[in-house]
């Protein structure tokens, strides 16, 4: 029994470890297949239509892939979704890139994301605190960004979707908190979820700031 109790606490360490390797692991490879994704799509000049139709697709996938995450054909499924999200993307960035200072304006929302996503992930994973007390409150306030945002569609607020995006900043840096530490303390066990979640985190994240840092040259 004792034996037992010593060996336990190593094996579970070894598969947390396991679980993070093979999740960052994945994350790395679809942001950098969401970023060809995006790159195509750019280069094609998709319409916004075309964006919103993408975006759509991969709500669908998102779906699809969360309930394939445990079988193989999971990995076709999380780069299917991760591209399709990246190529919505192709007409805000192009958009950017348009006006004035835009392609920096690009580079410093996308690398602000990462220090910020990289930071607070580091956080996580070297204290192993438990943020699932966030949860609730997380899950309220995208339910208050939705709404917010719905209402915007037909109010057309400049204002209101400047304070929505940097409301949607401040929740993924809770997501991405409370994501990491529930991989850390067991709270998800499957690497393909697992890098669905922070994938969105850093994908929210991204195009929050880049609409904040981009206020100034937007119209």
């Amino acid at each position: 029994m004792s034996q037992q109790s010593a060996i336990s606490p190593s094996l579970s360490t070894l598969e947390v470890n396991k679980l993070l390797k093979n999740t960052y692991m994945l994350l790395s490879m679809t942001l950098a297949f969401a970023a060809v994704c995006a790159g195509f799509a750019m280069a094609l000049n998709i319409s916004p239509m075309m964006s919103l139709g993408l975006s759509i697709g991969g709500l669908v996938l998102l779906f699809v892939t969360l309930k394939k995450a445990d079988t193989a054909a999971g990995i076709f499924w999380v780069f299917a979704f991760t591209g399709m999200e990246g190529a919505s993307l192709g007409y805000i960035l192009n958009h950017y890139v348009g006006v004035a200072n835009g392609p920096s304006i690009v580079m410093q929302a996308l690398g602000l994301t990462s220090v910020i996503f990289v930071s607070l992930s580091a956080y996580a994973l070297t204290t192993k605190k438990d943020f699932s007390f966030m949860g609730g409150f997380l899950f309220a306030g995208l339910l208050v960004m939705i709404g917010a945002a719905i209402i915007n569609i037909f109010v057309g607020s400049s204002v209101l979707f400047m304070a929505l995006n940097a409301g949607v900043a401040l929740l993924m840096t809770g997501f991405i908190l409370y994501d990491t530490s529930r991989i850390v303390n067991g709270g998800e066990t499957n690497y393909i979820r697992a890098t669905v979640s922070l994938f969105l985190d850093f994908l929210n994240l991204f195009v929050s700031l880049l609409h904040l840092l981009g206020m100034g040259s937007d119209d």
